[in-house]
């Protein structure tokens, strides 16, 4: 069984450490995953959206990292909602132990804010939300 390819979402500015700590993650013997891609830093002039989108189209699920500014990260709401309008499915990972982790804007208020735990990073890959 192939892994699944998982588009990364994050604050560059803020979260750039959770980022590596679940790129690390990917690399265990027993992951169900693989990281595609990054998230942009913040959106840029012209096709910044478009960039996202086609990497996006290209992963089979996004992880959205939610940190205690994530809710300011405009690159971060930009790509969940392009994950919603191309049908990608997206879950959001608490990131920060102290309890202070914000969702992204363009969250759904059904949206659930997951802890962050190996098990649980398994079994949201595997659908299971």
């Amino acid at each position: 069984m192939s892994a699944t390819r998982l588009f990364v979402s994050f604050d560059f500015d803020n979260d750039q450490d959770l980022r590596d700590l679940l790129i690390g993650q990917a690399k265990n013997p027993d992951s169900p995953f693989e990281v595609a891609d990054y998230s942009v830093r913040e959106p840029e002039t012209g096709d910044w959206e478009e960039k996202i989108r086609a990497r996006i189209r290209l992963v089979s699920q996004v992880a959205v990292i939610c940190g205690n500014h994530t809710d300011t990260a405009t690159g971060v709401g930009a790509e969940v909602r392009i994950a919603r309008e191309e049908e990608r499915p997206y879950f959001l990972l608490a990131g920060r132990a102290d309890g202070n982790n914000k969702k992204p804007t363009t969250a759904l208020s059904t949206d659930s804010l997951y802890k962050w735990t190996w098990e649980n990073l398994k079994q949201l890959i595997a659908g299971q939300r």
